[in-house]
């Protein structure tokens, strides 16, 4: 859906005037587009010099992807992209040396770029010191994409354990934050592990061979994620309730995937599904819990009605499809789980403690969950996603509309593709160092949590 408003304030009269009155001034999103170079210029790395270190192994790896790599600062550059490698840091007071060399290039940032720190995870067992000096890292990021303009983003990549800088297990989230797939993901953290990760031979096709379900595919969010993962190579079963087969099989037309009308609540869903996936296509690796609904009310209004219907779509129903599938031998090869969450799942929300309490329910759910899934190379993730411009956002009143859209770092709404890229990527077998996260696509949402 257009932007009336951004595109009102990106040029002439709606320019100026925004500028004299102090109005927000958002920027139009680098998003993917094929063909386009991962990054919009070369792409600084900054980080130790002076012998063998993690910076040199991003750096080398950046190279390999045939990018404009420099190891410095210099002007004249409008860079693309700055990979801040904070991973050897061992206390605060060494932040300063890599960090100023950032700033200097801040106002140098073409339109688009990414900020990108790779640290190491703060654990209790840490020296005081070396704990503050990677949990800095935190507010730094925040901080650093709350001061970005030109649709620019700062996100991070946190190694756990034994997670090398240079691992394709790193290197896959790395790509991602650096491309326009990333665009409204702002201010956020990925923790990678030691997973033993292959890049895929086709990053155009990275899901070729899977064949991947999506529930509530028929509009909106679940179609725009139909069309992203078919576009990444993948097969799919799409699902959705009888009263949306109309759309549904529009959707299934468009992706050439297959359609199952169904009812996520239903006891045998997750035997249905498995059963239509293995009849159509072999097979079944990819899950994308989709379906939601909401009924908001004031908890003194709320019926047991509207709470028990939420809690039944949003949360029980996942359970129960999980269930199945982990106890099934027909999902053991690399599987992945994403579920979709919410920002008020994390931050809450009022007049929608039902909803709340089933989003913040599935990002307990995907943590609970990633354990189960390891010993088979398995992954369990959900995205939260922010203020999305959908169908149902467009029936809002315009002054509640337009507020929430501009309480984020990058003063707009998101699309129902900037979520589906976000699972895209999430269900691809070069994620496999990432399990057990929530990535919140919310474009650094300002309100909350």
């Amino acid at each position: 859906m257009a932007d009336t408003y951004l595109n009102f304030v990106s040029s002439g009269v709606g320019k100026t005037l925004a500028k004299k009155l102090g109005l927000p001034q958002p920027a139009h999103l680098r998003r993917h587009k094929p063909g386009a170079p991962l990054v919009p210029g070369p792409v600084l790395v900054l980080g130790p010099d002076d012998g063998p270190s993690d910076a040199d192994d991003v750096a080398a790896a950046l190279l390999g992807w045939d990018l404009d790599v420099r190891r410095h600062p210099v002007s004249g550059v409008r860079w693309g992209a700055v990979v801040l490698v904070l991973s050897e840091v061992t206390h605060p007071e060494q932040h300063s040396e890599h960090v100023l060399g950032l700033a200097t290039t801040l106002r140098s940032l073409a339109t688009g770029a990414r900020v990108v720190t790779i640290s190491r995870q703060a654990t209790s067992s840490d020296a005081p010191a070396l704990a503050a000096a990677r949990h800095g890292v935190d507010g730094l990021v925040r901080s650093i994409a709350k001061e970005l303009r030109g649709g620019a983003t700062a996100n991070g990549i946190v190694l756990a354990g034994d997670a090398r800088a240079g691992a394709e297990g790193t290197l896959a989230p790395l790509r991602f934050f650096l491309s326009g797939k990333s665009a409204y993901v702002d201010g956020q953290f990925l923790t990678v592990n030691d997973a033993d990760v292959v890049a895929p031979a086709d990053l155009d096709k990275p899901l070729a061979g899977r064949v991947a379900v999506v529930t509530g595919a028929a509009r909106g969010i679940g179609a725009a994620i139909a069309k992203t993962l078919a576009r990444d190579g993948a097969r799919l079963v799409l699902v959705d309730v009888p009263q949306a087969g109309e759309h549904l099989a529009k959707v299934a037309n468009e992706t050439r995937g297959t359609a199952l009308q169904l009812d996520i609540t239903a006891e045998d869903a997750g035997q249905r599904i498995l059963e239509h996936a293995q009849a159509r296509h072999g097979r079944l690796d990819i899950v994308v819990h989709n379906a939601g609904i909401t009924r908001d009310k004031l908890l003194a209004n709320m019926s047991e009605d509207k709470w028990d219907s939420v809690i039944a779509v949003n949360i029980a129903a996942q359970l129960r499809i999980n269930d199945y599938l982990l106890a099934s031998d027909a999902f053991r090869d690399a599987p992945r789980i994403v579920s979709l969450a919410s920002t008020s799942g994390i931050a809450g929300n009022r007049g929608q403690t039902n909803y709340a309490a089933s989003k913040a329910g599935v990002i307990g759910m995907v943590r609970s969950t990633a354990p189960l899934l390891a010993g088979v190379s398995g992954t369990a993730n959900a995205i939260a996603p922010g203020f999305i411009a959908t169908e149902m956002t467009a029936r809002m009143p315009l002054a509640t509309r337009e507020v929430a859209a501009r309480l984020n770092a990058l003063k707009q709404a998101g699309r129902p593709v900037d979520v589906a890229e976000a699972v895209a990527f999430l269900a691809s077998p070069d994620a496999g160092a990432v399990t057990g996260q929530v990535l919140r696509v919310c474009g650094q949402n300002l309100v909350g949590a």
